[in-house]
């Protein structure tokens, strides 16, 4: 690792949620706690495994690389702007972060939250469901680069590397991996 990014003054997390159920629109809570190599305790992600229904019935014992999902609060800020009525814990995200730029992180970037840290293990793939909560919101986090390519924007996922509690407005600290900068892929 090279050494820490200091916190921006913005960088923070803005909420918490969790649902024991899977889908999205979880609600907010005042603290989660998250365990190493499981997730957050309470919610349908949490486990060692694969806990992603489809991927959960093709290969049941990979590694769970989508223990803790986390958004930034600005593209729910952007959304917002566009009609949409989401808030955090709308796109199904455990962690809404401010004042940092998630899907610009390497993977490997490991985060320092509240009592918590967790590594990037890549990028939420948007799901259809997100349509039943609001009509076009699917396509609205996607997007295309200049090249034509997919630009998937509903946050990154992560596994924890160490357990901790973790509260709105606790700061977010950002270490990049040493090496070339491997760019988020889907998990």
């Amino acid at each position: 690792m090279v050494p820490e990014d200091p916190p921006a003054p913005a960088a923070r997390v803005e909420a918490v949620a969790r649902k024991a159920e899977h889908g999205p629109d979880k609600p907010l809570v005042e603290v989660i706690e998250l365990v190493e190599e499981r997730g957050v305790v309470g919610d349908a992600h949490f486990g060692a495994t694969v806990q992603h229904r489809s991927r959960a019935r093709t290969h049941p014992t990979i590694r769970n690389l989508r223990q803790v999902h986390l958004l930034q609060g600005e593209l729910l800020d952007e959304l917002t702007a566009r009609g949409f009525d989401v808030a955090p814990g709308t796109l199904g995200e455990n962690v809404t972060t401010r004042g940092v730029d998630l899907l610009a992180l390497p993977r490997g970037t490991v985060l320092r939250l509240g009592g918590a840290v967790l590594e990037v293990t890549g990028l939420r793939n948007p799901c259809r469901q997100l349509n039943a909560l609001r009509s076009g919101l699917m396509q609205a986090v996607l997007d295309r680069d200049v090249d034509g390519g997919l630009v998937r924007r509903s946050g990154v996922m992560a596994v924890v590397l160490g357990g901790g509690t973790v509260r709105p407005g606790d700061a977010i600290a950002v270490e990049r991996p040493s090496g070339p900068f491997e760019a988020l892929e889907p998990v």
